[in-house]
């Protein structure tokens, strides 16, 4: 479900009313623990987090007119979505966050090659997510996204 918002608080305003706090929470937890470079924007539809064209202006090599993606959350139809690149391109990353998951959450674990879907919002491992979130720097990312995706 992509969203026409403009901004992430009109984005989670927009989302169904149960949402809508845990939606906050895990913003919340993201720009509490978000490494200093890193820009809260709107794209794709949902709410992310963007090495700004300030820091990175080369963008993203898909369409460089785009500040260069790292994460971002999203209300779709049958879960809240948590999206990361870093535990898609980094495996060690990756082999960690599914290791600590079960320390924070009774429910199995939904992922895909980037994305974390979570059925239930009190189901939110919102403290992993905050330690997640700490662990790749601005240029961490860069350093990573240039080596991984950028041919």
């Amino acid at each position: 479900m992509t969203s026409a918002a403009t901004t992430v608080d009109q984005y989670i305003n927009e989302a169904p009313e149960d949402r809508r706090e845990a939606l906050q929470k895990l913003r919340n937890v993201i720009l509490e623990n978000l490494p200093k470079g890193f820009q809260e924007a709107m794209g794709y539809g949902m709410a992310g987090y963007v090495v700004p064209h300030s820091i990175y202006p080369k963008g993203y090599h898909c369409d460089p007119k785009q500040a260069l993606p790292f994460m971002g959350f999203a209300s779709q139809k049958n879960s809240i979505n948590f999206y990361h690149m870093g535990i898609y391109a980094k495996p060690e990353l990756y082999d960690w966050f599914v290791a600590e998951y079960p320390k924070h959450s009774k429910q199995k674990l939904d992922i895909g090659k980037s994305c974390l879907r979570i059925k239930k919002p009190e189901n939110i491992p919102f403290e992993l997510i905050g330690e997640l979130v700490k662990k790749i720097t601005v240029a961490d990312w860069i350093t990573t996204y240039e080596s991984e995706f950028k041919k």
